[in-house]
């Protein structure tokens, strides 16, 4: 499995460009997953729901299935967050995994950047950032620039970048 990344300040639109691009690379044939980072109150369980319960009550890990899908949850109790190597270890294999967050993880990634936020940009002091995808020109950078509006151009260049070939 290919892991490639998007990095960004907050309100950048990592989220927003990821979207744009997973119907993209499914069009090509590509088998796409993603992995995104939380903050630390994130929890997919609901209070009183059976499942939160189930681990309320002590549960190592508690896995939720019907017929549309599965989940499953498992606590640390304690134990160190995981880093982005063993967690992709937990899924099935695809062709591409798609990260959001883990930007200190040593993975390729596309950085976004938009102008209007001010905030300096990631790629002079990541050597990991592969390109930049920016609603504005930017100079000269180290990595090459793409833009911010072009799905189909972005997700050719993580495509090549992966040595991916669509179907």
């Amino acid at each position: 499995m290919r892991i490639f990344g998007l990095a960004g300040w907050s309100g950048s639109g990592k989220t927003t460009l990821l979207i744009r691009l997973l119907p993209v690379l499914v069009g090509r044939g590509i088998t796409v997953s993603t992995v995104k980072h939380a903050h630390h109150a994130f929890d997919v369980d609901q209070p009183g729901k059976d499942s939160w319960r189930h681990r309320e009550a002590g549960a190592h890990e508690v896995l939720v299935s019907s017929a549309r899908r599965w989940a499953l949850m498992h606590e640390h109790r304690g134990a160190a967050e995981p880093g982005l190597d063993e967690l992709v270890r937990h899924m099935s294999p695809v062709d591409l995994v798609l990260v959001e967050g883990f930007k200190t993880h040593p993975h390729p990634k596309l950085e976004i950047h938009r102008q209007a936020l001010g905030k300096p940009l990631l790629c002079r002091d990541d050597p990991f950032i592969v390109a930049v995808a920016s609603d504005a020109p930017l100079g000269t950078l180290p990595v090459p620039r793409l833009s911010l509006d072009d799905a189909a151009g972005i997700a050719e260049f993580i495509l090549a970048h992966c040595h991916l070939k669509a179907a």
